[in-house]
């Protein structure tokens, strides 16, 4: 019986002849990562628990994403406590003010195909798109990982999304996964993998691969899994031949399949106030939004700042819309400024921020007002996350973000292409 890619990458770790959905295993993660929000708790429980080393300093590493810069009283002493573990207990790495921890992970390889990751956050699945069994944990969890090294797993099942042919000009990485979460729901992928595969995902820039399995978790789902390929393996400077291993068996035993005809794909947007309240965005074409966000360990990398910036180019923002633009790593803007994104998107009338969570995370600049509507390219619409409970959010890709900036309601990009 062959094995899906969630049981291929935990019998990897583990060095288990065998496993199936249900099976408790024990894994030796390859790294762990938790970030300021949490680094308080996690000091706490830590020696809580009677730790006085983490386990394997070089597998551990601490991002201050959330709080730079410090905006509320608390703020500080996150920080603090995180310098404070690494001297104390050890840890491989900080990295302060250099971007989305979900964006650095992969960018910086920590979390490379055929690994096996714990971070405290959910949108940990984002590494699946290098093909990484990579996911949220608990900040007690976290603690006893970095006292022990193990983390036990239970097998999750597996849904097989397959998608065949060509998207149509207009439609994005963003579009197919809001598809997905729509026909799934918010409980449609509870602790399962979510595997992706076809010719259109063959097609997939390492880019557009992050922004899908950053979103699995809305539907509940474990990990978001792609085959890693030469250009994966390239992103993550490995060599492919050392994880051709990694693919799924033709005789997998999947507990659905959901299969799509990418030419059949529009643009999509995520409707106030869930992620699978999806709506064809001809259903709501010319819905009034205040101000525009592009940014997020979804959608805030390269190609989401280049087709935004194509769309922009030679245009402004209408007069009573606020767009603010946060990429999600230095490196990142680094490029986009070599590129010539950034004067454009500044010429266009957008605010620039430094690399950081910035507004999805709803406690920054930004935050919506009473009657205020969000056209945003993050991961969540929840009622009263980026401000106002009496505010509205909706979700769409970079593409649909850029147009709707310019008309100062929801644009199909197409025309603007």
């Amino acid at each position: 019986m062959g094995h899906t890619l969630a049981e291929k990458l935990l019998l990897h770790n583990t060095g288990l002849p065998d496993c199936h959905p249900g099976d408790i295993v024990i894994t030796h993660p390859d790294c762990v990562m938790f970030h300021d929000i949490y680094t308080t708790n996690v000091y706490r429980k830590f020696v809580e628990m009677g730790f006085t080393k983490s386990w394997d300093p070089d597998k551990v590493v601490i991002i201050f994403d959330h709080l730079l810069p410090t905006c509320l009283p608390l703020d500080a002493d996150h920080l603090q406590y995180g310098r404070r573990f690494a001297e104390q207990f050890g840890a491989r790495q900080i990295h302060a003010g250099e971007g989305i921890c979900h964006q650095l992970m992969p960018e910086m390889g920590y979390a490379k195909p055929g690994d096996v990751v714990f971070v405290t956050d959910s949108h940990t699945t984002t590494y699946g798109a290098v093909g990484a069994f990579a996911t949220g944990i608990g900040y007690t969890e976290m603690a006893a990982v970095l006292g022990t090294g193990e983390m036990w797993i239970r097998v999750p099942s597996a849904i097989k999304i397959e998608i065949n042919g060509t998207l149509p000009k207009g439609v994005y990485a963003k579009d197919i996964i809001l598809r997905v979460l729509g026909d799934l729901k918010a409980d449609g992928g509870t602790y399962k993998s979510l595997e992706f595969c076809g010719s259109t995902v063959d097609a997939l820039s390492v880019d557009d691969r992050l922004t899908i399995s950053n979103m699995v978790v809305e539907c509940g789902g474990k990990v978001g899994l792609f085959e890693p390929n030469r250009q994966t393996a390239a992103y993550s400077g490995i060599d492919y031949d050392s994880i051709s291993w990694l693919h799924m068996d033709e005789d997998a035993i999947y507990e659905r399949v959901l299969r799509y005809d990418a030419s059949q794909f529009v643009p999509y947007i995520a409707a106030h106030p869930y992620v699978d309240n999806v709506k064809e965005i001809a259903q709501l074409e010319g819905t009034r939004v205040d101000k525009i966000f592009l940014g997020s360990c979804t959608n805030g990398r390269l190609e989401d700042l280049a087709v935004a910036a194509r769309i922009l180019e030679g245009h402004r923002l209408a007069p009573t819309v606020e767009m603010l633009v946060t990429p999600a790593s230095k490196s990142i803007l680094q490029k986009a400024i070599e590129a010539g994104y950034i004067e454009t998107l500044i010429q266009a009338g957008c605010m620039v921020t430094h690399p950081y969570c910035s507004l999805c995370e709803g406690r920054s600049g930004g935050l919506l007002a009473d009657g205020e509507v969000l056209l945003g390219t993050n991961n969540r619409n929840f009622l009263g996350r980026l401000g106002s409970p009496k505010s509205q959010t909706y979700l769409c890709s970079p593409a649909v973000a850029a147009a709707s900036a310019i008309t100062g309601k929801i644009t199909n990009p197409l025309s603007y292409l």
